[in-house]
């Protein structure tokens, strides 16, 4: 480990990268303690804090505390995450969108402007729900809002939709110019962030006698173990065997190595719960905007622990699983890369065949890999039934922060392999079984 942190050290782009990374997260946390105006800030934390079994405390989670702060990052990356969602749908279900998709750089250039623009109207519709959310709290006979009515609701739509739109570049900056996936780390250094209330929580329980010392310690055991299996199955691989047919040109024979295709179980990584996590919060946004009867019994039946909810995610996680492994991995076009390179499955003809194949593999594979999530993100209500275990303990969290870690290290070997270093885990890790993977070995 120490051997791999200093291999990073010595290359300057990386290292660039990483302290550009550390830097525009250090300002979303600071961010976060920017307070926006109109609220009493203690009010609302002791609201906050007695319903943090609720969605309150989910949402608060992955705003990395900024809602009980009343921050102008109280929104965060969701809204982004929002209209990826839709922009990405658009793809499949519009010739239009697609149409784009298919243009190359210019083409993505556009659908990504159409995803800021997308972002920005969906920030106004859920700062508006915040606001009028806010107007109706009340604590020990207080009001949270301290001037009510369309003044706050204007100046709360402004800040938090400009605290989104700068949440959002700064998530784009670090895809762009750091390590890792920005969304993906903006929510995992919330989620961390949390930990530290969600320990004391957790002790202040065990004093009270809510919780004894012996369910705690089983508690971090069952937590290493979460941690383990989620480990071994973003880990894993299901390796589709590739050989190349020998070329001859000029005086110089090129391929004729076998190598393999590397398809993960869990193909999707974090995405379907995010997407699915950002999806559930809708029902409570238009209860917001809409205080009907109905939209209020929607919002009830919608909340974190109930059946509905649970079922709900469940299978969002699952369609979400599949439709971003189709819109991210594209059987035919990569059967179409291998015919033109020379490339073959042993055993199955190029073409149309391959691609066949390649979808028979990945619809098993995206079968499990959605079991696995679906199944790792019930812990959280789970452990909150049964014993009012903060989020942060949760099967999701835990997925976000060990699946993002796991994709930021795996930038980083692949960095430090380019330039002929071992990655962080050494030479015994995780840079030789990379270095097969791409057929240097064999080379």
């Amino acid at each position: 480990m120490i051997e791999g942190i200093a291999n990073i050290l010595k290359v300057a782009e990386l290292r660039g990268r990483i302290f550009f990374t550390l830097a525009m997260i250090a300002v979303y946390r600071l961010g976060i303690f920017v307070p926006a105006p109109g609220v009493d800030r203690v009010a609302l934390g002791q609201y906050v804090d007695s319903n943090s079994g609720g969605l309150l405390g989910f949402y608060d989670m992955f705003s990395g505390g900024a809602l009980a702060n009343f921050s102008v990052f109280v929104l965060g990356i969701m809204p982004y995450i929002s209209a990826s969602i839709i922009v990405q749908l658009g793809q499949v279900v519009l010739p239009q969108v697609e149409r784009l998709k298919n243009e190359g750089q210019a083409g993505k250039k556009k659908l990504n402007q159409y995803t800021r623009y997308l972002t920005i109207g969906i920030a106004l519709v859920q700062s508006l729900a915040i606001a009028l959310s806010m107007e109706s709290m009340v604590v020990g006979g207080s009001d949270v809002v301290v001037d009510p009515g369309w003044g706050f609701r204007i100046l709360t739509m402004i800040t938090m939709t400009a605290g989104s739109c700068f949440v959002m570049w700064l998530g784009e900056q670090i895809t762009d110019r750091g390590i890792g996936n920005g969304s993906s780390l903006i929510i995992s250094t919330g989620i961390l962030a949390g930990i530290p209330s969600g320990v004391t929580q957790l002790m202040r329980k065990v004093d009270i006698g809510e919780i004894n010392l012996l369910q705690c310690m089983l508690l971090l055991a069952f937590m290493v173990v979460v941690m383990m299996a989620i480990v071994f199955m973003e880990r894993g691989q299901r390796r589709v065997p590739i050989q190349y047919a020998k070329r001859i040109i000029g005086r110089r024979t090129y391929g004729g190595q076998g190598t393999h295709l590397p398809l993960k179980v869990n193909v999707a990584g974090v995405i379907p719960p995010i997407f699915a996590s950002s999806v559930m919060m809708f029902p409570a946004t238009i209860q917001s905007l809409f205080p009907h009867p109905l939209f209020q019994a929607l919002a009830s039946a919608f909340t974190p622990g109930s059946w509905v909810y649970n079922v709900t995610f469940i299978v969002l996680i699952v369609v979400f699983a599949y439709f971003y492994t189709a819109v991210t991995f594209n059987p035919v076009d990569v059967a179409d890369n291998l015919r033109k390179h020379g490339g073959y499955i042993p055993g199955v003809r190029p073409g149309k065949p391959t691609a066949e194949y390649l979808d028979h593999i990945l619809s098993r594979l995206i079968a499990a890999g959605a079991l696995y999530l679906a199944a790792l993100c019930l812990l959280p209500s789970v452990l909150i039934s049964a014993y009012g275990i903060p989020f942060y303990f949760g099967g999701t969290s835990l997925l976000i922060v060990v699946g993002v870690s796991l994709d930021t290290v795996a930038q980083i070997e692949g960095h430090l392999l380019t330039r002929q270093y071992d990655g962080t885990l050494g030479a015994q890790g995780g840079g030789r079984g990379r270095r097969r993977a791409l057929g240097e070995d064999e080379t």
